[in-house]
């Protein structure tokens, strides 16, 4: 919204710099973005004196023009201006300069004679309508003056950024109310007079030449409408034109800049229809009914939804009510009898037709908001008046006013007290009242020590005592509102174990060099088929979005691995081939279509590229299974869950996996899965490279996380450590081992740690055979072991081992 000072000060007498206004009305709750001169552009226009004029060698109408600009030496001018003479003091655009639209002058030559500025008309500079000749200032200034001090011109644009809630301020007499509701003393806004005058009324009645009918009241509460004969359609005077421009405004003609400049001063929209281009001189407000196109002013045609309002004739649409009228009816220069539309309509249906059909009109800003039903009269009376001395016209006899229900004041009970405890002033009732009543409120104290406030109908935000309170508190300032802070006590509340859980999971992930990723819960319905899930998966019940973004958010999700392959294929499209991804998130599983969906929280991950990028120190090697194994090990060791088991996935269990690179994760129960995915599965999904991932059960991890943390002393004494080879079947899980070995070792106090550290398949060994060979570590806490200490135990777990496994030692 923008304002100027000198429309301002039409409503109230103000004197205070710009700079203090915009303060203040930025306190007050109407933030002003930008305070701007709005003949700054005046500045770099000087004044020069004409010193010599000759006629051009080369063209009739053209003049050499000797003048001086204020610099030591005269410039050379060319100029067509039939009134320039020798003596004469004018305006003078010298090269660099910028005119309005965007014209820059420069240093050229016109016919073969250098041109060094240009000498300006009024119209040029936007200071007047003569483009007759250039400007001829009276006096003598001095050269190279400024023009804006040679003119004693000034004005000031306030841009101001207002939120929803006040389309009051959404005029300039709206800003004004609130400017003079914090100058001292304060003020109250002057509105012109509207009467109309004797001599410009007409023999006739618009009863005898109009009616306007509301079919639904509910979109329009009120429809006033005026009409004028005799007009003349022809282009604004200067000053209207200015007061337009200057706001952002473009100048049309005298009819519809009236109707634009009165729903700037005072916020409500009007609209001009050619009266002989309406079908039997009514006017009907109604839905369409039915679907339908309609060709707007500027001359596009748009699909309009059956409960669209309209303002229509005896015969056919003429206006999209509220948001931009037809082309069937526009004035123009032909156009002698104009009618005058000043209504208020209902903001939701407003705002509605204006999104369906992608108009965004200065009229349907401000109806979206709200608009005061009892200020359509003035505006329409106003704008006939206007129009009336613009274009010499007459108005007709009388105005039509039809509102099927009278708006009914608002009055709200406010309680001082309450409104001080609220606000932490202390406020007496005048004071209140008084700063109440300096925004147009009306008070009326109440016996119990309360006040009743009658809100005025142009407030459509105040509703409530609490807005009351918000009044108050913006007009004394907020900045005089002492600050307190609420009791806050010293112990805070712990942490809920589910955010601790995520908070360490992202702790742990992000040290293995993993990065989160966040994806909707939205994903496409075609997901299941995607990842190849059988039918009887439980993974298939997803549960569908009755209006969904797109055909690719249809769904919420029952896994992760869906979006983490999507987010693979896009930074492998943006050549980022080594990814270390991991998400935190719900799944979704539709178990009645008349109850909530069953919510799990799950971990996944995905690894893919390589485990060491090419150097000259290293050749690259590619990520494989046991990479990934290694990461949930450590993720797992990280949360304090011991014992866990990697056994083989069954196919049906991991239809994604590839056969054979399929493993589950459980501990007393399911704790998740982890694979290479499949090539036909990456297929889908537009990928070539391998792609390694994991998912795991929040939940089910949680149950398995100790309470505490138990420490235990350093040891004392050094270990020592004995191997083990055996060949065993191929078919043998290496867990299986280990996990024998654990058992053992829980049995002997000596044995402090196990693992595999080599396996070797292939000749000189059998067919289906494998070695494996393992290490065992060996402690005490009271002595230094030797061998001799541990060679029987070491022997015994040897042979337990042969014997539970029908393994073969080597030779």
């Amino acid at each position: 919204m923008k304002v100027t000072l000198s429309w301002i000060k039409e409503y109230i007498a103000l004197d205070l710099e710009p700079d203090d206004i915009a303060s203040k009305l930025t306190m007050a709750g109407l933030e002003v973005d930008a305070v701007e001169d709005l003949y700054a552009y005046l500045q770099e226009i000087v004044v020069a004196k004409v010193l010599e004029v000759k006629k051009h060698p080369d063209a009739d109408k053209l003049s050499c023009c000797v003048v001086d600009t204020g610099s030591k030496t005269p410039a050379q001018i060319i100029c067509g201006a039939p009134n320039v003479r020798p003596g004469m003091y004018s305006a003078c655009a010298l090269p660099g300069v910028t005119l309005p639209g965007e014209i820059k002058i420069k240093k050229s030559k016109l016919r073969g004679e250098v041109s060094e500025g240009m000498l300006c008309s009024g119209a040029e500079l936007r200071v007047d309508t003569d483009a007759a000749g250039i400007m001829d200032l009276p006096g003598a200034p001095v050269p190279g003056t400024p023009l804006t001090r040679a003119l004693d011109v000034s004005d000031t644009v306030f841009e101001i950024d207002l939120t929803p809630n006040r389309p009051d301020c959404l005029s300039v007499m709206g800003v004004a109310r609130e400017v003079g509701a914090f100058v001292q003393p304060n003020q109250k806004i002057v509105r012109p007079d509207v009467t109309f005058p004797r001599q410009r009324i007409g023999g006739t009645s618009i009863h005898d030449h109009a009616r306007v009918d509301i079919k639904d009241p509910d979109l329009c509460p009120r429809y006033s409408a005026g009409l004028l004969f005799d007009v003349t359609v022809g282009p604004s005077p200067f000053w209207l034109r200015r007061r337009l421009e200057s706001v952002g405004l473009t100048p049309i003609n005298n009819v519809v800049d009236v109707t634009n400049f009165v729903m700037m001063e005072t916020g409500q929209p009007l609209h001009a229809f050619d009266y002989d281009e309406l079908a039997q001189g009514r006017i009907v407000v109604q839905k369409a009914g039915k679907a339908m196109e309609f060709t707007t002013l500027d001359s596009k045609v748009h699909q309009l939804d059956p409960d669209m309002l309209l303002i229509c004739d005896g015969e056919r649409p003429v206006a999209l009510a509220g948001v931009m009228g037809g082309e069937n009816s526009e004035i123009s220069v032909n156009t002698t009898r104009v009618m005058i539309e000043s209504a208020c309509f209902n903001p939701v249906s407003i705002r509605r037709t204006a999104k369906r059909t992608g108009i965004a009109s200065d009229a349907s800003h401000r109806f979206e908001r709200g608009v005061d039903p009892d200020g359509t009269v003035y505006a329409l009376q106003r704008a006939m008046n206007l129009i009336a001395d613009l274009s010499d016209a007459l108005i007709a006899a009388d105005i039509i006013d039809a509102c099927p229900a009278d708006p009914v004041p608002l009055c709200i009970e406010l309680d001082p007290d309450a409104l001080n405890i609220r606000l932490g002033t202390e406020l007496t009732v005048a004071e209140i009242s008084r700063i109440l009543e300096s925004v147009e409120f009306r008070i009326q104290p109440s016996e119990n020590g309360n006040v009743t406030v009658s809100v005025p109908t142009f407030r459509v935000d105040v509703t409530r005592p609490e807005d009351l309170s918000e009044e108050v508190a913006r007009l004394w300032g907020y900045n005089r509102i002492n600050t307190t802070y609420p009791p806050v006590p010293a112990k805070g509340r712990p942490l809920a174990p589910l955010i601790l859980t995520r908070r360490s999971i992202r702790g742990i992930l992000n040290g293995l060099s993993f990065y989160e990723a966040i994806n909707y819960n939205f994903i496409a319905k075609d997901f299941c088929d995607r990842l190849h899930l059988l039918e009887n998966d439980e993974r298939r019940n997803v549960v569908q979005i009755l209006n969904p973004l797109s055909d690719q958010m249809s769904v919420l999700r029952t896994s992760l691995v869906p979006g983490l392959l999507e987010n693979m294929r896009k930074n492998i499209s943006q050549q980022t081939d080594t990814l270390h991804l991991f998400e935190i998130g719900k799944t979704f599983f539709n178990t009645d279509l008349n109850a909530l969906p069953e919510e799990k929280e799950m971990v996944a991950g995905l690894m893919t590229g390589n485990r060491i990028q090419p150097s000259w120190y290293a050749k690259k090697q590619a990520l494989d299974f046991f990479d990934l194994k290694g990461v949930v090990e450590d993720l797992l060791e990280g949360l304090g869950i011991d014992d866990v088991n990697f056994t083989r996935l069954a196919d049906a269990d991991g239809p994604y996996f590839e056969s054979g690179f399929g493993a589950k994760i459980h501990k007393q129960g399911n704790l998740g899965n982890l694979g290479k995915i499949s090539r036909p599965v990456l297929k889908r999904f537009g990928l070539k490279q391998d792609a390694y991932v994991f998912e795991l059960n929040l939940a089910a991890l949680m149950a398995h996380m100790p309470d505490q943390i138990q420490s235990k002393p350093l040891p004392r004494y050094p270990a020592i450590s004995q191997d083990v080879t055996l060949i065993v079947d191929r078919q043998i899980p290496v867990g299986d081992v280990l996990g024998e070995m654990k058992t053992i070792a829980q049995k002997e106090f000596l044995v402090e740690d196990t693992y595999l550290f080599d396996l070797f398949e292939g000749s000189p060994l059998a067919e289906g055979k494998k070695s494996l060979s393992f290490r065992i570590v060996y402690r005490s806490e009271n002595k230094t072991l030797t061998e001799k200490h541990i060679r029987k135990l070491h022997t015994a777990i040897s042979s337990q081992l042969v014997k539970t496994f029908h393994a073969d030692l080597p030779e």
